[in-house]
C-alpha cells in the first residue's frame, strides 16, 4: 500500500503495508521486561462473587483488569509532566503523530564505572542531519532486551551533553530503548531529562521522550517516517507504538 506523506510541506512516499514495529508488548510475566524495583505486570480476569470473566471458567466473554507501570513495563511516551510539579500529559502534548526520524546505532563509551552515550558520538553519526525524531539503538542488541530485568543493573545513559545537543539540533522526538535516559541511580538530578525537555529555560511542552523501544537488527540505520502511536491516558507517560516506514527511493 504505497502512500505520500506531507511532513513540514515536504513529501515522502512509504508503503504503509510493510510496518516496522520497534515497540515490546505488554505480557502478564516474569520474563516481561521490567525496571524500577517493582513486580510483573498482572493481566487477570474480573471477579465479582461466584462469578470469574474468563471464557475458560463458563463465562461467555473475557473481561481482564491489567496493572503495570508504564514507566517500568515496556515501551513508553512521556512529556515533560514526568519530571515537573505542574501536571502535563502526554495525550494533550503530542499532537503531531507521523515526523521524519533517524535510527542511529551506538556503543556506549565505558567512563568509569558507567556507560554513557556523548555528545561527540551522535555527532559523529548524526553527521550535520537534523532530524525530528532520533531513535538510539544501543549495542550490542540482542532479544534479550525483550526481557532483560534492568533494575540494579546501572545501563547506560545519555550525558547532559548529549541531551543539550540533541535539543539543540531541533530533535522533537527522541526514542532509546533503555529504561531511562538518565543513570539508573543519579540522587534525582535527571539531568539528561531536564536538558532534553529545557525545564530552566523555556520548556518544550511539545517534545516527548520515548523509552524501551526494540529495534531489531534488521532494521538499518538511517532515514525513516515515525508513526508515533500513544494509548489515550491522561498521564504524564502512557503505553506506545512507535512504528518505522523506509523512504521508498
Amino acid at each position: 500500500m504505497i502512500s505520500t506523506i506531507t511532513i513540514n510541506t515536504k513529501k515522502y512516499t512509504v508503503n504503509l503495508a510493510q510496518p516496522l514495529d520497534i515497540s515490546m508488548p505488554l505480557r502478564a510475566s516474569k520474563s516481561n521486561v521490567n525496571a524500577w524495583y517493582v513486580d510483573a505486570p498482572t493481566i487477570e480476569p474480573v471477579k465479582l462473587n461466584d462469578w470469574t470473566a474468563s471464557v475458560k471458567e463458563g463465562a461467555s466473554i473475557n473481561f481482564n483488569n491489567i496493572q503495570f507501570n508504564p514507566h517500568a513495563h515496556g515501551t513508553h511516551t512521556e512529556c515533560v509532566g514526568h519530571i515537573t510539579e505542574q501536571f502535563y500529559s502526554v495525550n494533550k502534548c503530542l499532537k503531531q503523530f507521523f515526523f521524519l526520524a533517524e535510527v542511529v546505532s551506538v556503543a556506549p563509551e565505558q567512563v568509569g564505572e558507567d556507560q554513557v552515550i556523548s555528545k561527540a558520538q551522535l555527532q559523529y553519526l548524526l553527521k550535520q542531519r537534523k532530524p525530528q525524531a532520533l531513535i538510539i539503538r544501543t549495542m550490542p542488541n540482542t532479544k534479550a532486551k525483550k526481557s532483560r530485568q534492568y533494575s540494579n543493573t546501572n545501563w547506560p545513559y545519555l550525558t547532559e551533553e548529549a541531551a543539550v545537543f540533541i535539543r539543540k539540533i531541533g530533535v522533537k522526538h527522541l526514542l532509546i530503548d533503555l529504561p531511562s535516559v538518565d543513570k539508573e541511580k543519579d540522587e534525582g538530578r535527571l539531568a539528561a531529562h531536564k536538558a532534553f525537555w529545557d525545564v530552566d529555560g523555556v520548556i518544550r511542552k511539545e517534545a516527548t521522550i520515548t523509552e524501551f523501544i526494540y529495534v531489531a537488527n534488521k532494521i538499518d540505520d538511517g532515514k525513516y517516517i515515525l508513526n508515533l502511536q500513544i494509548a489515550p491516558i491522561e498521564n504524564d507517560a502512557t503505553p506506545s507504538k512507535p512504528i518505522l516506514y523506509k523512504i521508498e527511493k
